[in-house]
């Protein structure tokens, strides 16, 4: 619950893509480079904030840019931010698929259980037999009742970062002609 928690307020809209954001960066750099405390304002408004100010950093650090270079400061930006997208991921996947496992496991210890404690001589109670069963397979029941949810929350957040890093590579895509503007014609 805490790993779902978690990432449902880290992957919220605000704090990963905020939709007006890249227009209102385009229009801030529309005659000129911001200074320095706006780009750091930049980086900490959001995940895509930090990916735009990458690119402003680079060309502002290196007025003779090449579009590749600048390309490659958005990617290297990307990557970073589509990581901490992920983040928990792989672990709410993970306890999706072992849960089933877990619970099979203790069901079939329960059944171990069960058929050791039966007496040896033959004298076996079907009803005594009929409960321990029912009760061994009650581990089964919680490791699908845990596994469900976590494959479908899995999926959910997977589909909701693969939509922010589409949206984040369409920013970058929109603002490396903006930018190149800026960069001094070699």
């Amino acid at each position: 619950m805490a790993l779902v928690i978690e990432r449902l307020y880290h992957l919220r809209t605000p704090l990963v893509a905020p939709p007006r954001l890249l227009d209102e960066v385009i229009g801030v750099t529309r005659a000129s480079l911001p200074a320095a405390d706006v780009v750091n304002k930049l980086a900490d408004n959001s995940v895509l904030g930090r990916v735009l100010a990458s690119g402003l950093r680079s060309v502002i650090a290196e007025p003779r840019i090449t579009e590749p270079a600048l390309r490659q400061s958005f990617e290297n930006a990307g990557r970073s931010a589509v990581h901490s997208l992920e983040r928990y991921l792989n672990t709410l996947g993970t306890i999706a698929a072992a849960a089933p496992l877990l619970g099979l496991f203790g069901t079939v210890v329960g059944m171990i259980e069960i058929f050791g404690s039966q007496a040896p001589n033959g004298g076996t109670n079907p009803q005594q037999l009929a409960h321990g069963i029912s009760i061994a397979l009650y581990n089964t029941a919680f490791g699908l009742m845990i596994a469900i949810p976590s494959l479908m929350l899995y999926r959910y957040f997977r589909g909701r970062v693969d939509e922010y890093q589409l949206a984040l590579e369409l920013a970058a895509e929109r603002m490396v002609p903006h930018l190149m503007r800026f960069a001094v014609k070699q």
